[in-house]
């Protein structure tokens, strides 16, 4: 008996806990949804699907659970270009080589950026487009300092590719390279943004902008011109080069920034060339020893290791061994960072630099200039006779002026291969004189030596050495 009433009260104590656990557990539950409902509910979705996000407004960034989207909107507008090039032969007197790569057609009539390698040195180019209509293209410009290049076709109705924004680039963020390597139409690779701001040596220009995207979307041979797009379909770059042994992808590919390349190209289309802003400065990477030296309290900014005379961050007031930390609102960190920068501008732009002098911060404002310190644009055909005859040339500044009776221009830089490297001018050398003709200015000479289909001899003085001199080339 005794037993038996043990187990009935032992039970109905059971009973009433169990009631009374699953009252608070149920009360508890109710209680934590109610105060963790999301505004947007939780969805699975499949590749095809739109690709949601949890408390949607929240969070920023691309969504990497689809990339049809993108592809969809960013394959009609890579185009795969076909160009032949004409070379000598002893026996047959030509023989042509055929290669291909990529373009972006950024124009509804027919304008497509593409890489200058792509199409340098070609006698014809053939452009075929993503629903293989053919058509020859002509070429606009070029500029090697970044490696564009602008073609043409006579087509309307294009499909142009919707251009995006480099700098809002994340490392990390997901990329696609669309292009036609090995002569595949339409090839879409995806991977990451591994890097920002990258230089790898591979241009050959006195004033090269190596300021490259890097991804490890594989990139290979053909895929040179093609598109970098975000999971938006927007362009944020133009795939450039590879870092490889074997001559194939090898996880390493570099794109050139869409915020250079669409100063670049629309350099090209209204001038013929591009208008390069000069800050006229030496810049270095800064270095921890350096900075430490400097006393500055971070290794960030670039370091002001010569300041041309004359140019505009002389006249900005900057110094050598000053630390540029910022641009407008660009942080400088870096010399490409720099180059990328000033690529966006033209002659004549003024900014704002943030500097460090003694360690202590500084603004000033400066106006950028041309190649020949002036503040003005410059005409496609100044800046080709300056490339052809190998060398640079810039106004005189006041102390010089004062030093010489008369100067037009004076040499301030000087190629290996160029023409005038063989005439054994020297740095510093005042061009006064072009065939007899008295000459005022830095463009003026180069018209001058434009017009001129033989012997050209350019008079002049050495602003510290007496007597005059002069040098004479065939064009």
């Amino acid at each position: 008996m005794i037993a038996r009433k043990y187990f009935i009260v032992s039970l109905i104590s059971l009973i009433v806990s169990g009631v009374t656990s699953y009252s608070l557990i149920y009360q508890f539950q109710s209680t934590w949804q109610k105060n963790h409902a999301s505004s947007q509910p939780i969805r699975f979705v499949s590749n095809d699907a739109e690709p949601s996000v949890i408390n949607s407004g929240r969070f920023a960034g691309s969504s990497p659970t689809s990339f049809t989207r993108a592809a969809a909107q960013s394959t009609p507008s890579v185009v795969h270009i076909k160009f032949m090039s004409g070379k000598e032969d002893n026996i047959w007197g030509m023989e042509t080589g055929t290669s291909s790569g990529s373009g972006v057609i950024i124009s509804a009539d027919g304008y497509i950026i593409t890489n200058r390698h792509v199409v340098e040195g070609a006698t014809e180019l053939l452009v075929t487009l993503a629903d293989n209509r053919e058509f020859k293209a002509r070429i606009i410009g070029q500029d090697a300092s970044t490696d564009i290049a602008v073609i043409k076709v006579n087509a309307k109705n294009l499909d142009p590719i919707s251009m995006g924004n480099s700098d809002s680039l994340s490392v990390g963020e997901w990329v696609l390279a669309v292009g036609n390597p090995f002569n595949l139409s339409s090839t879409v690779t995806a991977g990451i943004v591994s890097a920002k701001g990258r230089s790898i040596d591979i241009l050959d220009d006195a004033y090269r902008i190596e300021s490259f995207i890097q991804t490890d979307a594989a990139v290979n041979p053909g895929n040179s011109g093609g598109a970098l797009v975000n999971t938006a379909g927007n362009l944020v770059g133009i795939n450039t080069a590879i870092v490889t042994k074997s001559g194939r992808y090898e996880g390493y590919s570099f794109a050139v920034p869409v915020n250079v390349v669409r100063k670049v190209v629309k350099d090209i289309i209204e001038f013929g060339t591009v208008q390069r802003a000069i800050l006229g400065i030496g810049p270095e990477d800064l270095t921890d020893n350096l900075a430490k030296s400097l006393r500055l309290r971070e290794v960030s900014g670039v370091y002001v290791g010569r300041v041309n005379p004359g140019g505009a961050a002389d006249k900005a007031g900057l110094k050598p061994a000053d630390v540029i930390r910022r641009i407008d609102k660009s942080l400088i960190n870096s010399v490409p960072k720099l180059q990328e920068v000033l690529a966006t501008y033209r002659p004549g732009a003024m900014i704002d630099i943030e500097y460090i002098r003694d360690g202590k911060s500084f603004f000033t404002k400066a106006t950028l200039q041309n190649r020949m310190n002036e503040s003005i644009n410059v005409a496609a055909t100044t800046d080709k006779i300056s490339d052809e005859l190998g060398f640079e040339l810039r106004g005189l500044t006041g102390e010089e002026k004062t030093k010489i009776a008369r100067g037009a221009a004076i040499v301030h830089s000087i190629t290996k291969k160029g023409v005038i490297a063989q005439t054994n001018m020297e740095l510093g050398f005042v061009i006064t004189r072009v065939n007899e003709v008295l000459v005022n200015t830095p463009a003026q000479v180069l018209n001058e030596i434009k017009k001129i289909n033989g012997v050209v001899k350019l008079d002049g003085v050495y602003v510290n050495y007496p007597g005059r001199y002069s040098y004479q080339f065939r064009r």
